[in-house]
């Protein structure tokens, strides 16, 4: 019996008075894939993320996790089914280490920080899971202890992919996670997300096409709020549609 897919729309749509958004959308990531979401400016994608995690509601078409319908279900609940994600300018507390931040997650999703009382070996454990994630993410011991303002930009983006992955998320979106980073340091972005196991499946919303490119095993592509092509990277890159569109917003920015 094949698995459902990790995340599934069907017919998504969503319009603001007379304009669609998104318009009958459908799309399947498949389990422990790297799936990419590109499309010019205004494509819909923001609004595609946002139909996805719940923050709105469609108006029509449904949502599905694992197989199991979650349309109206709010943001939190998708969280705890296992849908986790990021966003296009950073969510963090800048007076924080990492370490701290990431412990604080991990104690939320542990249902643990309403209780602090409990005995400090709890708290040393959830300490521990927090060092080794950041670890894993090649955050230094320097780093993990320092405010979270001192790191660099990079590094706050990779710390806002830890908090999230704190979660035990099987599905990962990634709003744009090389926006505003310098290019030396989007290389290093990529990799750690690249490394991450295959148990979660991984949506990644990015402008930069080099970096999608070197990332992505499929993607879907937008324009006007439908999807116009899907593929494997190769074959995106030689569809004629996705090069009109492309090179129709080059022009209109010239």
């Amino acid at each position: 019996m094949t698995a459902p897919a990790a995340l599934e729309t069907r017919g998504l749509t969503r319009r603001f008075g007379g304009f669609a958004a998104v318009d009958g959308v459908s799309l399947a990531l498949a389990p422990g894939s790297r799936h990419a979401l590109i499309g010019p400016n205004g494509a819909g994608k923001t609004t595609l993320v946002n139909l996805l995690t719940g923050a709105i509601r469609p108006g029509a078409g449904a949502v599905l996790l694992e197989g199991r319908d979650v349309t109206a279900l709010p943001q939190h609940l998708r969280v705890k089914r296992g849908l986790a994600r990021t966003f296009q300018i950073n969510q963090l507390f800048p007076d924080l280490a990492p370490i701290e931040a990431v412990t604080l997650a991990l104690a939320e999703r542990e249902g643990l920080t309403a209780r602090w009382w409990r005995p400090v070996r709890a708290h040393r454990a959830l300490a521990e899971e927090a060092a080794a994630l950041l670890a894993r993410l090649r955050f230094a011991p320097a780093e993990m202890a320092a405010p979270t303002r001192d790191l660099a930009y990079g590094r706050q983006r990779l710390l806002e992919i830890a908090l999230a992955l704190a979660l035990k998320p099987r599905v990962l979106l990634l709003d744009e996670p090389a926006a505003g980073v310098p290019p030396e340091e989007s290389r290093e972005v990529l990799e750690a997300v690249a490394a991450l196991p295959r148990a979660v499946t991984v949506l990644l919303i990015e402008h930069d096409m080099d970096l999608v490119f070197r990332f992505a095993e499929r993607i879907t592509v937008l324009a006007q709020g439908r999807v116009l092509a899907e593929g494997t990277p190769e074959a995106v890159a030689r569809d004629p549609r996705v090069r009109e569109v492309y090179l129709g917003e080059a022009a209109a920015h010239a």
